[in-house]
């Protein structure tokens, strides 16, 4: 739950603080507590607080925060895709966008607007009276257009004229701040979606020039699916995406839980890190966990295929290679083009380890450093010459692979 910012004492200073606070905090919930709480204060009844807006996030269309007096606040995420859209289409943001309104008003206390919003229905049942809504526009150009804040009294009687332009007072300033914390959470979730959230933290904190970068030990999990250049020649583009999609989940579905974070994708396939910050300790159970992720992806990606093959569509196998070293981890890329990952021998071996999947029969393999220092329950499949790599290499696999 978000913390409450003291409220102005007076009403007439809303418009500056909102301003104020809004540079200071990226909480969107403890600012529409603290005005809820001001507009209370200052004698207008406010039961509840709603603000919805849209965002540019690949797991959800749009957030909505609702702040019920003596409740506190509570966020929900609208889905992408059919249900996401309907759930919008029935909302009184989407009825006044469609009206060509900006604001709209509805009498709880008749029963407006109840049976069609299933807000307003909430709202009469928790005592509300009148349900005020403003639309609050954005700049063009951007996916974000705009904001819809509700604003809902249980005073019987609803709200005063006077009470609507004492709100009205506040819209421009608070309509800044929310179209602020919606540029900060969109800027730092696309970063998160792109670049991994450790990557994405990095890059926020200001590592953005080319050649910056930290020397780390780490677990490397490199994973490539089977046949996925074949079906590309026979398959739709647009199906054969989805289902790229769907077996990268299931490979991926082990990685975060177990420490890890995919920095690269790879066309069919990815590269994730896991870093080692003691070296010295054995067993290693940040390679006990990389290994364990690997178990995770394969298993679910078998899952998947054979779903695949019920319903006559392509099977996609996957490899799997883990391999121990050191990465540089950091930015590479033009003067004006940088792609934040993971470089060095290790990434270069451990694409070369995978290579090797299909002659040793096995789908996941390991490299000898990475096998050491996971402890028993493997199995030793020989040494094998690495492309590049002057000295042979022993490599390892686990009995279901």
């Amino acid at each position: 739950m978000p913390t409450p910012l003291a409220p102005p004492a007076d009403l007439d200073d809303l418009p500056g603080w909102i301003a104020r606070h809004a540079t200071e905090v990226a909480d969107g919930g403890a600012l529409l507590e603290a005005l809820g709480l001001a507009l209370n204060a200052a004698g207008l009844p406010v039961s509840r607080l709603s603000i919805g807006a849209p965002s540019i996030d690949p797991a959800h269309r749009g957030i909505t925060a609702v702040w019920r007096r003596g409740r506190g606040v509570a966020l929900t995420a609208t889905a992408h895709g059919p249900e996401g859209q309907a759930e919008f289409d029935r909302s009184p943001i989407a009825a006044l966008k469609a009206e060509g309104h900006a604001r709209g008003r509805w009498n709880l206390e008749a029963g407006e607007g109840c049976n069609r919003f299933r807000s307003m229905a909430e709202a009469r049942a928790e005592g509300g009276t009148d349900y005020l809504m403003h639309l609050i526009r954005f700049p063009p150009g951007l996916a974000i257009a705009g904001a819809g804040l509700s604003h809902v009294t249980d005073r019987p009687g609803g709200f005063a004229e006077a009470d609507v332009a004492r709100i009205e007072r506040h819209l421009p300033a608070f309509g800044l701040a929310v179209l602020r914390l919606c540029l900060s959470k969109t800027l730092n979730g696309l970063l998160g979606a792109y670049l991994g959230p450790r990557a994405a933290g990095r890059v926020m904190s200001g590592q953005i020039r080319r050649g910056q970068g930290e020397l780390m030990s780490a677990a490397i999990l490199l994973v490539d699916l089977k046949g996925f250049t074949a079906a590309a020649d026979r398959e739709d583009p647009h199906r054969l995406v989805g289902w790229l999609d769907e077996h990268l989940d299931a490979l991926g579905l082990g990685v975060e839980p177990c420490g890890g974070e995919i920095l690269k994708f790879t066309g069919d396939g990815f590269i994730a890190v896991f870093p080692v910050r003691d070296g010295s300790a054995l067993p290693c159970g940040v390679c006990g966990r990389a290994l364990e992720a690997a178990r995770t992806g394969l298993a679910h990606n078998r899952l998947l295929a054979e779903r695949r093959r019920v319903a006559g569509e392509p099977a996609l196998a996957a490899d799997l290679a883990l391999h121990y070293g050191d990465v540089v981890y950091g930015n590479v890329g033009t003067a004006n083009r940088l792609d934040f990952t993971a470089i060095g021998r290790a990434v270069n071996e451990a694409s070369r380890i995978e290579t090797l999947c299909d002659a040793t029969g096995r789908h996941i393999l390991m490299s000898d450093s990475f096998a050491r220092r996971c402890g028993a329950g493997l199995i030793d499949l020989g040494t094998f010459p690495l492309r590049g790599v002057a000295a042979r290499q022993r490599l390892w696999t686990v009995p279901e692979a």
